[in-house]
């Protein structure tokens, strides 16, 4: 049931989309506006209240085309569509625009219904089961992982949790780079720092990690097993070495994302994919339809036979597979042998030259490029105040994950690495992170959260039983304002889900803070007028559920009291 009325919140949209095509077709039917075909009809929500709750502009978009007047078409529209239930009254405003007012029963209707759909209210079907994975942060396991990483690592598990919210069935992966030139590097740069910690002379490859943490990790390899590795063949104990390397890199990297509230249902090892043979079966297929090429001893993928501006190495001359081979592998397997239907990939940055060849590649295979869906993560900047911090003061290396965790706590992560669409370069002020006042974001919504709580736990307290609540007596402003927000919830999921942009859900949690705030100062809820005290009670908890799962959906906490 739950579920069920999200989806019809959810198409009030869609709804008076409908009627405003039916109205168009039948003003055209009656030669009232010329045959032309209609454009994409959209509803927003203005900005102004007193333009309505939705607006469409269909009859500017009409104009040019059906060479009349914009204010003309939206006269006559409006005049031909239907009355409906939700809907209070329909107006016109210049240049052009059609304007729907909700009807105030209506809107208080709402409190029932999310009290009924409780912790489902917001969850939709619109993927109908659809099998989805989200690929995200799979940083190279040769170091913690860093602030960068963490905003990639909030952006997938929240699009994960929408996705899921949205009816789509979502497997989390993290994809672990334990194949290759690097991983090579890492460990035989491990091997050298447990040979120079114990004593001896050992030179640093020149492709080696120069960075503090193989120099920390040989040290507690050392105090568990001493200098078991040193009499071993250089060979056999670097593959050694580097084996519990991985591992404690893995654990540790795991317990970081942990702390901020991610979780994977899958690790996936890039050694697999040549292990279990996905990576030879991936390259037959591309030799099958004629995609590799032998040039000077490597082996080329021809992208510029599918529009690329160049070719790209699969297999070097000297027989080592290629990242983007990995990459091709991995996707077969996605696609070809786990059957996604759908593919959402979160890469940082630097990845950005990579999607049109993976996007061409799939093509190649006999995949819809389509199913992938990449999203990339744009750089963060920390700040504290005006100081932009570019290195740790403890390692003089990157600031990582859990040293930005440990200032800040998990919740604020979220909210602010949320707080702007990924493609967007991001400032992360550690000031205002800290900061326990409304000027905070993070605090300004959660003290709305914690305010609702204590409302109602004042209710407990006095035994108000406000299961018979008559919803009807909610007229003012300021909780039909409140609820106008509230209702927006699946419409907000539905939105996220399509366009893949999570960053709608801090500013929605906002919006909804700031008429909750409006609520608390305009309407006391507890009073002696013990109907309406029992209403409102019925608005305030509905609100609460509201707060719960759009906190819910970014992976925050709702704190009872603060």
């Amino acid at each position: 049931m739950g579920q069920r009325r999200g989806i019809e919140l959810a198409m009030l949209k869609h709804k008076l989309a409908t009627i405003l095509e039916q109205a168009a077709k039948e003003a055209q039917a009656k030669g009232l506006l010329p045959s032309i075909a209609l454009p994409d009809i959209i509803l927003e929500h203005p900005q102004n209240p007193e333009h309505g709750d939705y607006a469409s502009s269909l009859p500017l978009k009409m104009g040019r085309a059906a060479r009349s007047e914009p204010m003309g078409i939206a006269e006559t529209l409006a005049t031909l569509l239907p009355h409906i239930e939700e809907v209070e009254r329909v107006s016109v405003a210049a240049p052009g625009f059609i304007n729907f007012f909700l009807t105030g029963t209506w809107l208080t209707e709402q409190v029932e219904e999310i009290l009924r759909a409780s912790e489902f209210y917001g969850n939709l079907d619109l993927g109908r089961g659809a099998k989805v994975q989200v690929e995200f942060v799979s940083v190279n396991p040769t170091g913690p992982i860093h602030v960068g990483h963490g905003r990639g690592a909030v952006l997938g598990s929240t699009m994960a949790n929408v996705l899921s919210a949205a009816g789509y069935s979502v497997e989390r992966e993290y994809y672990v780079n334990d194949a290759g030139n690097q991983m090579d590097a890492f460990y035989r740069s491990l091997y050298c720092r447990y040979i120079q910690a114990l004593g001896k002379e050992c030179e640093l490859p020149a492709d080696g990690y120069r960075g503090s943490y193989p120099v920390e990790l040989a040290r507690e390899i050392i105090s568990e097993k001493g200098a078991a590795f040193l009499d071993m063949p250089p060979e056999d104990a670097t593959r050694e070495l580097g084996r519990i390397g991985l591992e404690k890199t893995i654990t540790a990297i795991r317990s970081d994302l942990e702390a901020l509230g991610v979780t994977f249902d899958v690790w996936f090892n890039e050694h697999d994919l040549f292990y279990n043979g996905q990576y030879e079966r991936s390259m037959a297929l591309l030799r099958e339809g004629g995609h590799i090429e032998q040039r000077e001893g490597a082996q080329w993928f021809v992208s510029t036979a599918l529009g690329e501006d160049k070719d790209n190495v699969l297999v070097r001359s000297n027989g080592v597979p290629t990242y983007f081979a990995s990459d091709v592998a991995y996707h077969y397997n996605k696609f070809l042998e786990r059957s996604f239907d759908k593919v959402i990939n979160i890469w940082g940055a630097d990845h950005q030259g990579h999607v049109s060849r993976m996007k061409a590649v799939l093509g190649a295979l006999g995949i819809d490029p389509e199913r992938l869906k990449i999203i990339i993560s744009q750089m963060v900047t920390l700040r504290r105040g005006e100081d932009i911090l570019r290195v740790s003061k403890r390692t003089g290396e990157l600031i990582t994950l859990s040293e930005l965790l440990e200032e800040v706590g998990p919740d604020v992560c979220r909210f602010f690495f949320l707080a702007r669409s990924a493609d967007s370069q991001m400032d992360f002020d550690l000031e205002l992170a800290k900061r326990e006042s409304n000027d905070n974001p993070v605090y300004y919504v959660q003290y709305a959260h914690a305010r609702i709580a204590s409302i109602l736990r004042l209710a407990r307290e006095r035994n108000i039983d406000y299961s018979n609540g008559d919803v009807s007596l909610l007229t003012t402003e300021a909780e039909l304002e409140l609820l106008r927000k509230m209702v927006l919830l699946p419409e907000l999921v539905e939105l996220t889900a399509m366009n893949l942009e999570p960053h709608h859900l801090p500013y929605f949690a906002q919006e909804l803070a700031t008429a909750f705030h409006s609520f608390y100062k305009q309407c006391r809820v507890v009073t002696d007028d013990e109907v309406l005290t029992k209403a409102r009670l019925k608005l305030v908890k509905s609100a609460q559920i509201v707060f719960s799962r759009t906190l819910g959906l970014m992976g925050m906490t709702v704190p009872e009291r603060m």
